[in-house]
């Protein structure tokens, strides 16, 4: 049986949560998770992999157990949501680490791997983008924001943090609807629904854009790097399409991209083979 302990750590005078598991001394691996989802999206990978590796898995600033502070007084970007779990991984001691990346993860994981080069041992990218052409046209109501900062092009972005939405997100794509547990899309509509919440995820919304200025920051970093990276994505995501994933071969010519039959939330339905994939290609 693994055992997972649920930690928190001051970063910013604000609480990070973050799970932990495994052995220190095994090779640390660090899963950045996405919109609108928590840490509790790798639920079923942690204890798949807590024998080879020491995880850390946290929730970003305003997702799930970390603090939520008000917008007045805290920054909603993707540059301080980096900033934050950089922070973290200074103050829990995870000075060097296998990267898992997914949707919002991957701007805040790259960053952090621009930033700290010498501290990242490899990457895994699950429908983590850093590719012009992996963005879907599901993209253009933001992109029309981004345009278009008005308050109509904001509110018209509402739609997206519906109930609604988030059993789409989860469910597209997938071969079997029966094998997507609603407590993930429960426990995400549940943190979606608390005071302030949407206009945070908003705010985010606007500065996505940052995060495809920095493609060709991330880009160049994979150039002149080279890190060992694993590309698994499920090839029905409605966001971020397969050409995102072989896109990094461009940079990363050993890059190992594989495709699995399902979509966003590829943990939801093949935790068992991402988990496979990581072992293996990770294996010492």
């Amino acid at each position: 049986m693994s055992i997972i302990r649920y930690r928190k750590a001051r970063v910013e005078n604000i609480d990070v949560f973050y799970r932990e598991a495994g052995t220190p001394g095994k090779p640390k691996l660090l899963l950045l998770h996405g919109f609108p989802s928590s840490s509790h999206m790798f639920r079923d990978l942690i204890p798949l992999l807590c024998n080879d590796f020491h995880i850390v898995a946290p929730d970003l600033p305003g997702f799930g157990q970390t603090d939520m502070p008000a917008r007045e007084g805290f920054r909603y970007s993707f540059d301080h949501l980096a900033a934050i779990i950089d922070g973290l991984t200074d103050a829990i001691g995870f000075d060097r680490y296998i990267v898992y990346v997914f949707d919002y993860g991957a701007p805040t994981g790259f960053r952090l791997a621009v930033k700290h080069p010498e501290r990242i041992q490899g990457i895994v990218t699950q429908n983590g983008n850093a590719y012009v052409e992996g963005l879907s046209e599901g993209w253009n109501p933001i992109r029309a924001y981004w345009e278009s900062p008005t308050d109509a092009n904001r509110n018209a972005l509402r739609d997206m943090l519906t109930p609604e939405a988030t059993r789409w997100q989860y469910v597209h794509g997938t071969a079997d609807e029966s094998l997507v547990s609603p407590d993930g899309i429960g426990l995400d509509n549940y943190y979606l629904a608390r005071e302030g919440a949407h206009d945070i995820q908003l705010d985010l919304f606007l500065d996505y854009q940052s995060n495809i200025a920095l493609y060709p920051v991330f880009q160049a970093y994979f150039r002149e790097h080279r890190p060992r990276l694993l590309a698994i994505w499920g090839k029905h995501d409605p966001f971020f399409l397969p050409p995102g994933a072989e896109a990094f071969r461009r940079d990363i010519p050993d890059a190992d991209v594989r495709f699995l039959d399902t979509g966003h939330f590829a943990l939801e339905t093949h935790a068992g083979d991402i988990a496979d994939a990581i072992r293996t290609f990770f294996k010492p």
